[in-house]
């Protein structure tokens, strides 16, 4: 449990520096269409949450994942030693 919310703050972190608040309804707010993001923008925080999670993610999995909260669940299903 302690490692789950240490993970959450971690990636609630890299959201907030890149802008992106994800409590409320913006957490269900698609990366592109919703706020404006450009691509290359998204890869960066993918990039970002692996190196501050230790983690790699699946590229079949992220392209899934289009919003923060889907990306969040992503992180979390992931075991420690990925």
């Amino acid at each position: 449990m302690n490692q789950h919310f240490s993970r959450i703050k971690k990636a609630v972190e890299v959201f907030h520096s890149y802008g992106i608040y994800v409590h409320g309804q913006r957490k269900n707010d698609h990366f592109i269409q919703k706020l404006n993001m450009d691509p290359i923008f998204v890869n960066g925080l993918i990039f970002e949450l692996e190196y501050q999670l230790q983690v790699n993610l699946q590229e079949e999995k992220i392209q899934n994942a289009g919003t923060p909260k889907a990306l969040i669940d992503l992180l979390l299903d992931l075991p420690r030693d990925n």
